[in-house]
């Protein structure tokens, strides 16, 4: 459960049962940080953003800096599914006082996505590290 609120991460991010959960460049304790999730969902580790399928239902995307943002943002679109929900996540600004160096805010998170033809639909904090931006296919495109 991340933050103030007691809404559990999982059912802040949209995640469903029996869904698979993209993760791409993830920190090591997501899996904690979204208990208690869902019946029968999975997550699968993505280190490299080429390996994803293409269908996929919930992308969650981490990126520390902007080129990590470059080179995984476009392989995780095309792989989107038109239905579906891709999360980006960056470090937040007070991120730095933890020792995360980041050259990402919000901004340019939501120019990135906007930038592929998806819409930002939602923003939640994931941690005391990482917020994220929730973006959708808009309804004409799917």
């Amino acid at each position: 459960m991340a933050g103030y609120s007691k809404t559990p991460l999982a059912r802040k991010l949209g995640i469903k049962p029996g869904s698979t959960v993209y993760l791409i460049n993830g920190p090591a304790n997501y899996a904690e940080l979204v208990e208690p999730l869902p019946e029968g969902t999975q997550i699968e580790t993505v280190s490299d953003s080429d390996r994803l399928r293409e269908g996929a239902q919930f992308i969650h995307l981490f990126a520390a800096d902007r080129e990590t943002l470059d080179r995984s943002l476009p392989a995780a679109k095309s792989a989107l599914a038109k239905d579906a929900t891709l999360w980006i996540s960056w470090p937040k600004q007070a991120a730095k006082k933890l020792g995360v160096e980041t050259d990402l805010d919000g901004g340019q998170i939501r120019a990135a996505g906007l930038a592929t033809g998806l819409v930002d639909v939602k923003v939640c904090a994931v941690d005391e590290v990482w917020s994220g931006h929730k973006f959708v296919y808009r309804l004409a495109d799917r």
